[in-house]
């Protein structure tokens, strides 16, 4: 996996940053506090969101100061496939929420996936681990260098175990535990089912239901006899009460005729009598309405007069109505027309108006910017004049440094490797002149001690009395290798004196070989800014001339705009005139109208009057006829009451009224027994459904009791199975634990080898508990936090690296991880211990990392960079800003910063 390109908004320090990550070593280098740590936090960010913010952190923490959005977007290569992740964090008041969190990629299902939870699921599955494990392997953040070193075993086991999805083992092995005693669980219940189930069973079976089903069912058969019998005399009886009610219906019928017939008599009478006074009503209202036609056909005659009708007829009427009407309609076409005009000339003048306004206001724009530009043209001439003469300086800077090498003991670009033989020499010296001083103490030691036993009176060398003593002479010898030692230690220290003073003058001459490569850069950039601001000053002169121009043709162009604007306002008015006379003469169009139509309904009036006498004259007529009718209906009425009073026998009426109450009894003593005998045949039916239902619940338990003994038996051999997986998990995770600790402890003592070179350590062990212990070369164990500070720090890089390669190699085949990230890795390391860093990264770049970023301020470390990355912050706004750098060396590292 590699990182591509991050894009930042309002992230932290960052405004707006755009930066592309290429294969290879990259340095991200810059001062304390610029920023740098920020743009690994982004990438692990955009990974896994929050669960990337340590302990101190919030959601709210990455929001920059003083915004109300965050966007942080992460383009990224995993196993051949392109992914690309993009968040946006809003806040609202003081609480941050996640507004967009979306990852596509052409290896997704569907494409993309959204939402934090999913797409942060989506990463861990993907990169087949979390946040911690990817902070555990591929992530060492700033501070957190020792961290692995400094876990307990115990701490350290679950790490490295998660990394290697051992963790997954024994989580498996949890859940195959839990399993088999929720088999154990279940398997107990079912035993207990089993048994419960097969009590049932016998009792159910003691109480024989199948016989009892025959017995109830013999019995209703029996009853259902019985109950036929019944039901067909209540059938017999039935019919003769209806037979006897037929008849008491008919005389009933007979009797309510009769009532009906009297009524009807008496209505008919009456309605006689009321029509008749109906007649004389309507003789009296034509009367009326003759009188009303009178009076209206006057006032038609005044109407006509009034009018200039030559004939009064409906033609002419409604022939002078159609010429006003046409005239009307043409009148409103021609006003409509004219207000379309006029509306239309007064917008016309508007619009000129505003066009002259327009073209007014930005012939003034025009001047103003013309005067701007060449405000700013004079200013920049003054800001260039002060650039040449800041140029003129560094020239005469460079010289002056250049001259100090004219005399120098070597040539300008040799410095550097001058003064490291010049400090290598006085090392040596200094060995050396150690040498002789601990041997002139050592023979001082001698003679003083010689000395004192001489004046006991013994050899100095065997310690016997001086007397024939061989040894006596060998005092002498002592006495002059003192003074030659001595000599030779004042040479030395002569010598060495004289060396610190060239390695002063080397050191001034490497200070003034960088100085005049910062100067060399300096003067670059200056000349190329002042070429660019000649540039600029004269596009400026260009640009004021053509905005004069303009302002000049926009204001001539708004004159002529002003003349237009006046003009279409006259004729506007002059069509406001026009539309006024022919609105006049509509309105007496529209008077001549009305009285047309006064005089239409007032003809309309005679004729509705005429034709209600017609309908009055009609409707005393149709009452006439209508009283002949009910006379004749009277008369019909009343020969049939005289026939139904003859038909009437009371004889049979009594006959039947005796058949109806016999019937009547008979069927209330027949239902009640009926009612008795389905009362005894729904307790059969009962008894004989309780019957079925045992019969039924016992084939259940027997089918349920059968389905249990299977399931008895599948749980009985599961928990088999899950005691036999739940070995197996724990075998298979000591088994991959002790091969992933063998070739960890390989690897492990390869970058050890690399780092500790020539050193005073031997190698490490790393035993099933991941517990580490360091060799020395004789053979002495130390525990790692005996370790210096700095030699701690390396020792838990390597740790870390050989990790990352296990995890990188695989024990059976390579297998895709995130990069390496060093965020500040030389913290705890003195000068000699960041070049064996320097060695460790490009180790692991010979092991195939395809991706290497470490965060640093140390200059040292720009040396193994393919690609470095410079961030700066802007002290008054308090924002960071990155560039790429070209990778030429150490001292075009540190010009860059001192500028």
């Amino acid at each position: 996996m590699r990182f591509d390109r991050i894009r930042l908004k309002n992230f932290k320090p960052y405004a707006d940053t755009d930066l592309e990550l290429d294969e290879g070593v990259t340095v991200i280098h810059g001062l304390n506090g610029s920023g740098k740590s920020s743009l690994l936090e982004a990438c692990f960010f955009a990974l896994y969101g929050s669960k990337a913010l340590d302990s101190t952190q919030t959601l709210e923490d990455v929001v920059t100061n003083g915004e109300e959005e965050s966007e942080v977007e992460l383009w990224f290569t995993h196993a051949g496939e392109s992914y690309h992740v993009e968040r946006r964090i809003r806040l609202s008041g003081d609480r941050a929420t996640t507004a967009k969190c979306v990852l596509e990629g052409s290896a997704v299902p569907d494409g993309s996936v959204d939402g934090a939870r999913d797409v942060r699921k989506f990463v861990v599955n993907l990169l087949r681990m979390d946040a911690d494990a990817f902070v555990n392997c591929a992530y060492v953040r700033q501070g957190e260098v020792n961290k692995l070193i400094n876990a307990s075993p115990g701490e350290r086991q679950d790490m490295i175990d998660d990394l290697l999805q051992l963790g997954k083992l024994e989580e498996y092995r949890e859940r195959a535990r839990s399993a088999r005693l929720g088999v154990e669980d279940v398997l107990g219940d079912k035993r207990g089912g089993l048994r419960e189930l097969s009590s049932q069973v016998e009792e159910k079976e003691e109480t024989n239901p199948y016989d009892r089903l025959n017995a109830l069912q013999t019995e209703l058969g029996e009853l259902k006899a019985a109950i036929e019998r019944y039901e067909t005399q209540r059938e017999k009886a039935k019919k003769s009460r209806d037979e006897a009610v037929e008849t008491l219906d008919d005389y009933e019928e007979k009797r309510a005729e009769l009532a009906e017939l009297a009524d009807d008599i008496e209505s008919l009478k009456s309605d006689i009598a009321e029509t008749e006074e109906k007649r004389e009503t309507l003789r009296e209202n034509a009367r009326e309405v003759r009188e009303r036609a009178d009076e209206l056909t006057s006032t038609v005659t005044d109407a006509v007069a009034e009018s200039e009708l030559d004939a009064v007829d409906d033609d002419a009427i409604s022939a002078r109505l159609t010429a006003l009407s046409t005239r009307n309609e043409e009148l409103t076409e021609s006003i409509q027309e004219l207000r379309e005009n006029a509306q239309g000339f007064e917008n016309q003048s508007s619009n000129l108006a505003e066009k002259a306004t327009d073209l007014e206001s930005r012939a003034e724009q025009k001047r103003t910017r013309a005067e701007e530009l060449e405000a700013e043209h004079e200013t920049g001439e003054s800001e260039l004049d002060d650039r040449r003469e800041a140029l003129g300086e560094i020239d005469t800077q460079i010289d002056d440094l250049e001259a100090t090498f004219e005399e120098a003991p070597v040539d300008r670009g040799d410095a550097s490797a001058h003064l490291a033989d010049l400090r290598e020499e006085k090392s040596s010296l200094r060995d050396d002149l150690e040498t002789v001083r601990t041997k002139l103490r050592s023979t001082r030691q001698r003679v003083e001690e010689a000395r004192r036993l001489l004046d006991e009176g013994k050899c100095p060398e065997c310690g016997q009395p001086v007397d024939d003593s061989p040894h006596v002479d060998t005092l002498d010898e002592d006495r002059a290798r003192v003074e030659e030692l001595d000599a030779e230690r004042e040479a030395l220290e002569a010598e060495i004196a004289s060396l610190d003073g060239d390695i002063d003058g080397a050191e001034k001459l490497v200070e003034a070989e960088n100085e005049l490569g910062r100067l060399r850069e300096r003067r670059d950039s200056v000349t190329s800014l002042i070429d660019q601001r000649e540039n600029t000053l004269a596009e400026k002169v260009e640009q004021a001339e053509t905005a004069r121009s303009a302002a000049e043709e926009h204001g001539e162009k708004a004159e002529e705009l002003r003349e237009a604007a006046e003009q279409t306002a006259s004729r506007a008015e002059e069509t406001r005139e026009n539309i006024a006379e022919l609105e006049t003469e509509r309105e007496g169009v529209k008077a001549s109208e009305e009285r047309l139509e006064r005089v239409q309904s007032l003809r309309g009036e005679i004729a509705d009057a005429e034709a209600r006498l017609d309908r009055l004259s009609e409707r005393r007529s149709d009452l006439d006829e209508l009283n002949d009718e009910r006379r004749e209906r009277l008369t019909e009425k009343q020969r049939r009451r005289r026939e139904l009073r003859d038909g009437v026998d009371e004889s049979q009426i009594q006959q039947a009224k005796e058949r109806r109450s016999n019937a009547e009894q008979y069927l209330e003593q027949v239902d009640n027994e009926l009612a008795s005998l389905a009362e005894k045949r729904t307790k059969l039916d009962n008894d004989i459904g309780g019957a079925k239902t045992d019969i039924e619940r016992l084939e259940e338990l027997r089918e349920k009791r059968g389905h249990v003994a299977e399931r008895v038996e599948a749980l009985e051999s599961l928990h088999e199975e899950t005691e036999e997986l739940e070995a197996m998990y724990g075998d298979l995770r000591a088994e991959l634990r002790q091969r992933n600790v063998e070739t960890l402890e390989r690897m492990l003592n390869e970058t050890f080898d690399l780092v500790y070179a020539n050193d005073a350590y031997a190698r490490i062990r790393l035993d099933g508990e991941y517990e580490l212990t360091v060799y020395q070369k004789d053979g002495r164990a130390l525990d790692p936090e005996q370790l210096s500070g700095g030699e701690r720090a390396l020792f838990n890089l390597s740790l870390r690296c050989a990790i990352y390669r296990l995890l990188a190699e695989g024990i059976e085949g390579a297998a895709p991880t995130p990069p390496l990230i060093l965020d500040e890795p030389t913290v705890f390391l003195d000068s000699g211990h960041v070049g064996r860093l320097v060695d460790l990264v490009e180790e692991m770049r010979g092991f195939g990392v395809r991706q290497i970023i470490i965060v640093s301020h140390d200059d040292e470390l720009v040396g193994a960079a393919d690609d470095l990355v410079t961030v700066e912050k802007n002290p008054t706004s308090n924002r960071s800003t990155v560039r790429h750098e070209e990778t030429a060396g150490l001292s075009a590292v540190e010009s860059v910063a001192d500028d």
